[in-house]
């Protein structure tokens, strides 16, 4: 009994730094989301995946067979390595505040999937928290946020084309309408234009 008193005291605040690091995470992912996406899922899933197998052995776990760690794996590529190529992608055009407002509505789609296909009926309350979460998304995808804005000096490095931001010229004259991606120098620019939190746009308010 006080074991079972001791688990459940933590288990909230366990639930609350679990919440903080990935807050802190995704704020430092954000800053470097210019680089490859794939290659920063890689890292962060090979560093993830030998902590928790370190600890799964020390823990006194075993290895499963075969199939079903084949079938882990293909779950693991589409749940957290494509799923995190695609939220680094979201970081860098959408901002962290965004990508996680988007990204926390995974857990209702997945809870109105297992209504429909297991039968199960949500709570009330369920559906009065999907309907807010919707309302917050709509707001986001309507939202216009246009001002006049001062982009400073930036030499990064990320995939790109030509456009208002990137003015730079190529040795070979190419106009650099196709995507490519090299080291470049952005030069002071004042101007107006609906933009989101994006890579070159951090600017305080």
């Amino acid at each position: 009994m006080a074991a079972n008193a001791l688990a459940s005291s933590w288990g909230v605040p366990a639930i609350v730094a679990a919440c903080l690091c990935w807050a802190i995470d995704n704020n430092l992912t954000r800053k470097i989301s210019a680089s490859d996406a794939v290659q920063i899922a890689a890292v962060k899933g090979l560093v993830a995946g030998a902590v928790n197998l370190a600890i799964a052995l020390a823990t006194g776990q075993q290895l499963p067979a075969a199939w079903p760690a084949v079938g882990a794996a293909l779950v693991g590529f589409c749940g957290y390595g494509l799923s995190l190529v695609l939220f680094v992608l979201a970081l860098r055009h959408l901002g962290t505040a965004r990508t996680g407002a988007y990204f926390l509505a995974a857990p209702f789609v997945g809870a109105a999937l297992s209504s429909l296909l297991l039968r199960e009926t949500p709570a009330g309350s369920f559906w009065l928290a999907s309907a807010l979460m919707a309302a917050g998304i709509w707001l986001h995808l309507t939202e216009h946020h246009e001002h006049k804005h001062t982009h400073e000096p930036l030499e990064h490095s990320h995939e790109h084309v030509h456009d208002e931001h990137h003015r730079h010229e190529h040795a070979d004259d190419w106009n650099g309408h196709a995507p490519h991606a090299h080291s470049h120098r952005h030069e002071p620019i004042t101007h107006a234009h609906a933009h989101t939190p994006d890579i070159h746009h951090r600017h305080p308010h």
